[in-house]
């Protein structure tokens, strides 16, 4: 096994995710008032993202690249609008409701509401290509290599989540109620924020 095929497809995977934008905020946000497991779901939600991405480019599937980049403006809309509705959603939202009864309902649509807003970005296949080419890993692989990348692109993005909503966890460990509300409108305005930039990009 070409080990060292995995490990370039780990650090491509944990560089992709590692820079904080909407979806690293949205998991911090979770993290604080829905709990460590719905931080990890929004981790994994975005690490399937980027794994699907990832297969794409290993891959060299020109065609459904060239496809979805085309449709980025459409996907910006809809990511837009979603990241907006996401703001205003954690800006009205009281902890309390967040983090009380049972999560397991409310856990597969923090996986989902991860993986489309993660989708909604096409050009992130453009970033892997041109990782994938700085790193020595050659696009249109065999379907063995390319299986070993995009293993290793979700094993890195899926270990940045967990030191993130680890990091998170621990450190508002002690947040109280007055806090959190204070975490939930904060991160609201910045999510909003980051939606209308999302809409205001689009097609450009």
């Amino acid at each position: 096994m070409e080990t060292h095929i995995f490990l370039k497809g780990l650090l491509l995977g944990f560089s992709i995710a590692a820079p904080v934008g909407p979806i690293g905020l949205l998991c911090i946000r979770r993290t604080l008032t829905g709990g460590l497991a719905s931080g990890l779901v929004t981790g994994l939600g975005t690490a399937t993202a980027d794994a699907l991405y990832g297969l794409i480019a290993a891959l060299g599937l020109s065609a459904a690249a060239a496809f979805l980049v085309d449709c980025q403006s459409y996907l910006r809309l809809g990511g837009g609008l979603f990241l907006c509705y996401l703001g205003y959603a954690a800006f009205r939202s009281p902890p309390a409701a967040a983090a009380a009864g049972d999560r397991r309902g409310s856990l597969s649509r923090d996986y989902f509401s991860a993986l489309l807003l993660t989708l909604a970005n096409p050009l992130t296949i453009l970033s892997f290509a041109a990782v994938f080419a700085g790193l020595g890993v050659a696009a249109g692989q065999s379907h063995a290599a390319a299986g070993l990348v995009v293993g290793g692109v979700f094993t890195g993005s899926l270990l940045w989540w967990l030191l993130l909503c680890g990091g998170t966890r621990r450190l508002g460990a002690g947040l109280g109620g007055a806090r959190l509300i204070w975490v939930n409108r904060l991160s609201g305005l910045i999510i909003f924020a980051f939606g209308v930039a999302c809409l205001l990009s689009r097609g450009q």
